[in-house]
């Protein structure tokens, strides 16, 4: 293996030699200034001690320079800009927070996506009840868990210019593949020959190189069942099946999981416990962040955790699940599902733009003055929007409510029960 380091051309061995006779020219030029200075050797020249030295060093700055090039080629093919702001970038994000967020969906992915360029010590707790689409056929014909979820959220924490980011959101669109996503099939195919979906997600965000990692609530086989009052609202009925419950355009009274008693992936728990910031959404409220909370030992954990721990609230109503929610609506129905005291903060959207608007979408209201919630959570507002798809949160203005949320509650300025702006 030794022997590896003097092949041929792999750009090494020369600047080594280079720079080991830059280091020996300063060498030479250090001592004979030593000898010089003690024994006063006329012989020797100043001139010729300053060239020695100069000379050396910057023959072995220029060597190690060319070594270390050729050495982090391989490992920065994909990295963009220059070393120096690569390897500082690097480092800055790995003493960032450690932040947990939780979630699925298309919400999760805007937290992620933002907070990627303050910390790489991010870790996504996501659902695995999805039953639709790609997710649910692979679901179906091969007993895996639906790995939809877990692949949005891993391409939201990797290079979005990188070919392989695209390549694992590429979704075919004809033949028996038509409507599954090569990263769903790439996950199923791991999972498969890994021995199960928590030894196959490492190696996915090894070989994505992603800024965190992605985990699954649970490892255990769940479904959602939903308690759904139909539109004339003279009776309810129970619909099973995540896909299925926002179809019917009833109201949502209740969420459960089937079986109910299902175990929280260790690692998700551990990751909650040794948070500095947890994240509860965006996200479709009973169908991608309730199913992770109700998950044992999810809620417990929060509970425990010293961690801050905020609920981000969605910017529009979902059709099907939240309509007429405002931001009071959403707190109440969590604390119907997992109790009070699973986390300290509500941020909310409080800006409402016309533009690009479209005529689907409506805005969550903020909660109601002398409403009991402002006695139990910090309420925080600030414009959340999107730009261009203003019924979504942009990702940048969403970390830096929560990175500036986070900053007051270190110094202890966030403990105030009423609605405040960022």
């Amino acid at each position: 293996m030794t022997m590896k380091w003097l092949t041929i051309g792999i750009g090494v061995k020369r600047w080594l030699i280079l720079a080991t006779l830059g280091v020996l020219s300063i060498a030479v030029g250090i001592a004979s200034a030593i000898v010089k200075f003690h024994v006063i050797l006329p012989t020797i020249n100043w001139v010729v001690i300053v060239v020695c030295i100069s000379l050396g060093s910057t023959i072995t700055i220029f060597s190690l320079l060319k070594l270390s090039r050729n050495l982090l080629a391989p490992y920065r093919r994909h990295q963009h800009g220059r070393v120096i702001d690569v390897v500082y970038a690097h480092s800055k994000r790995q003493k960032g927070l450690k932040v947990v967020a939780i979630g699925g969906g298309t919400g999760l992915p805007s937290v992620l996506r933002g907070l990627k360029a303050h910390t790489s010590n991010i870790t996504a707790v996501v659902t695995v009840a999805d039953d639709g689409g790609s997710s649910g056929r692979l679901r179906r014909d091969l007993g895996v868990l639906p790995p939809g979820d877990l692949r949005n959220n891993i391409a939201a924490l990797a290079d979005d210019e990188s070919l392989m980011t695209q390549l694992f959101q590429y979704r075919f669109n004809r033949g028996d593949l038509s409507g599954h996503a090569f990263g769903n099939l790439f996950i199923a195919a791991l999972a498969g020959i890994s021995g199960g979906l928590e030894h196959a997600l490492p190696e996915v965000e090894r070989v994505l190189n992603i800024q965190g990692r992605v985990l699954p609530a649970t490892l255990e086989d769940v479904n959602l069942v939903a308690k759904v009052q139909i539109t004339d609202k003279t009776r309810s009925i129970n619909i099973q099946g995540e896909s299925k419950i926002s179809e019917l355009g009833g109201k949502i009274e209740q969420i459960a999981l089937n079986p109910p008693d299902v175990s929280a992936f260790e690692e998700s728990v551990l990751a909650i416990l040794d948070a500095d910031l947890v994240v509860i959404g965006p996200g479709s409220l009973y169908t991608s962040i309730l199913p992770n909370l109700m998950v044992e030992g999810i809620s417990e954990a929060l509970k425990a955790t010293r961690a801050l721990k905020v609920y981000v609230c969605n910017v529009a109503t979902q059709p099907g699940e939240t309509d007429n929610y405002n931001v009071a609506d959403h707190v109440l129905a969590l604390e119907r599902h997992i109790g009070r005291g699973v986390f300290q903060a509500v941020l909310a959207n409080n800006a409402k733009p016309d533009h690009n608007k479209g005529q689907n979408t409506f805005y969550v209201d903020e909660v109601p003055e002398q409403h009991e919630i402002l006695q139990r959570y910090q309420i925080i507002y600030t414009d959340l929007t999107d730009a261009e798809h203003p019924w979504r949160h942009d990702p940048q203005k969403l970390t830096n409510a929560l990175i500036k949320l986070y900053s007051k509650d270190e110094v202890g300025e966030s403990k105030i029960a009423e609605p405040i702006l960022i």
